[in-house]
């Protein structure tokens, strides 16, 4: 995967993130690019690893709003951007990185839970500038996980489905609505046409139970931190609308579905 490429058309650079296992470690020569989950947001759940490769670099970037999570953990260079500086700004960082500089990107709570498109377009840029230096993934802490336990959906009994992504998400969507009626879901919502009003309506147009219990979880780990509680009925009600203005919920949030548990 190289140069421009459409995410409804393909490929898709998840994909091409998840297109081969990583090599090999080789603590002789290895000197690799990472990629590295800096957690939900407040720094205590940033882990020593990460925090280390964040350290050591010479080079950072990511997106601006992760960045400003860990830009006191480092003097390296901070190379932000948006999507739209977003291809210039890789670019700047595969050369640097090609040159002899340490890099390392950065992605809001863990790449494997959401974040591989982000991870396969450094890699790409990466490997064009020089294909010698790998990029391995250092695991955060997800919002994911966070929400799991603050529900109390233990991961082996739900469904998990990440919407915060570019493209198409109809399979994505039909995963929840095949789980609904025997799993918990989390879900990441994708700001601002896929948020969890929405998702809530889409779940009972495919039959899910009204009453079912509907948490979503805003900004955890930060200091305003909410648990907004609702029934799936309930939250439907906040459906519509693509912009930030049609939805009472920021772009950190997390949903939790909670199918009813029998005790004793």
């Amino acid at each position: 995967m190289s140069g421009e490429y459409d995410l409804d058309a393909g490929p898709d650079p998840a994909r091409f993130a998840a297109g081969a296992a990583e090599p090999d470690i080789d603590e002789a020569t290895d000197d690799p690019v990472y990629a590295v989950g800096v957690g939900p947001g407040n720094t205590e759940y940033l882990t020593p690893r990460g925090e280390r490769a964040i350290r050591e670099a010479d080079v950072v970037i990511g997106f601006t709003t992760v960045v400003e999570f860990v830009e006191d953990e480092t003097d390296a260079d901070l190379l932000t951007c948006g999507y739209k500086d977003e291809a210039e700004a890789l670019e700047e960082f595969g050369e640097r990185v090609a040159a002899g500089e340490s890099g390392t990107a950065v992605a809001m709570g863990d790449p494997n839970h959401s974040g591989y498109q982000f991870v396969g377009k450094v890699q790409d840029t990466v490997e064009r500038h020089d294909t010698e230096i790998p990029v391995r993934i250092v695991p955060g802490i997800s919002s994911l996980q966070m929400a799991a336990s603050r529900a109390r959906t233990p991961m082996e009994d739900t469904e998990f489905v990440t919407l915060h992504k570019s493209g198409d998400l109809e399979s994505d969507m039909d995963r929840l609505a095949a789980a609904v009626d025997d799993r918990h879901l989390l879900v990441l919502p994708r700001p601002y046409d896929r948020m969890p009003g929405d998702i809530a309506d889409f779940l009972l147009e495919h039959g899910a139970d009204p009453d079912l219990e509907a948490l979503v979880l805003e900004k955890l780990t930060h200091d305003d931190e909410q648990i907004h509680r609702f029934t799936l009925a309930e939250l439907a009600e906040h459906a519509g609308g693509s912009g930030k203005e049609d939805t009472p919920f920021s772009d950190l949030v997390v949903l939790a579905v909670r199918q009813p548990i029998s005790v004793g």
